[in-house]
């Protein structure tokens, strides 16, 4: 990385209904690259012209009303794959790695898991293991790697409007929590935590459902962006832009961003 990096990670929540908020984004905030998940759009409709017409390079996977994710990059990403590839269900949708700029990447949307005592909850804790597997055999935490993306896990109390209530839940369930906390341990800085310790009320999700959740700082910081120690020590800062969330038909997540350093 011989420049200096802004990564964004974004859940849209369906692309199509937000482009013009995304595509507005791009415009004023300009980063180098922009994780997005839950684009509930098939390859076959996704809108990649819009991004071309923005200047972005955009690569991506989906499938119709559920899952999906894309990246957008200024400079053209080399080394594109999809999905997880150890012989279990790939689940294309959910990740895609590339490099870009000379950092490899990767972009994920993990499972959200549904109830507890849900066969989708063991998917999500499987899944999980897997990726932090995937990891394993594919990188080094000695070397540069940002993951980011849609997390579906709250990591600490902190990252919750109300723990107590919320310690069962599939996004903040202790077994949740542990299984990420094993992927952290193999080797990753939360890259916001490291510019923000101890910062409350620091959230990426408010529900829908939840009336004035925004307002009432009812949220949850479900979406990350970590990186290995080596580009994590030039990370200049990490913010959320709460605005896009308060926009026209907004999603119920909103943009992360950090910026790194270049390479001296």
């Amino acid at each position: 990385m011989n420049s200096a990096l802004r990564v964004a990670t974004y859940n849209a929540n369906s692309l199509r209904a937000r482009l013009a908020l995304v595509t507005e984004w791009l415009s004023t905030h300009q980063p180098d690259v922009l994780c997005i998940q839950e684009t509930k759009v098939q390859d076959s409709d996704f809108p990649a012209e819009a991004f071309q017409q923005c200047g972005y390079h955009v690569v991506f996977r989906g499938q119709k009303s559920h899952a999906g994710v894309a990246v957008a990059c200024r400079e053209e990403p080399h080394d594109v794959s999809y999905g997880l590839n150890d012989g279990g269900p790939p689940d294309e949708p959910r990740l895609i790695r590339l490099t870009v700029a000379g950092v490899p990447l990767i972009n994920t949307y993990v499972p959200m898991g549904e109830k507890v005592d849900s066969a989708k909850f063991t998917y999500k804790l499987e899944w999980l293991d897997r990726l932090r597997q995937y990891f394993r055999r594919h990188f080094d935490p000695r070397e540069p790697l940002i993951w980011c993306g849609d997390f579906n896990v709250a990591p600490e109390p902190i990252d919750v409007h109300d723990p107590v209530r919320l310690k069962n839940h599939v996004g903040f369930h202790p077994r949740a929590r542990a299984a990420l906390e094993e992927i952290r341990t193999w080797g990753f800085v939360d890259v916001f935590r490291r510019h923000h310790p101890e910062e409350a009320n620091q959230y990426t999700f408010w529900d829908y459902r939840v009336r004035g959740a925004v307002d009432r700082g009812l949220g949850w910081r479900v979406d990350h962006i970590w990186a290995t120690p080596p580009l994590a020590d030039r990370s200049e800062g990490a913010w959320i832009d709460v605005g896009a969330r308060r926009a026209d038909r907004p999603s119920d997540h909103t943009f992360l961003v950090a910026d790194f350093q270049a390479r001296s």
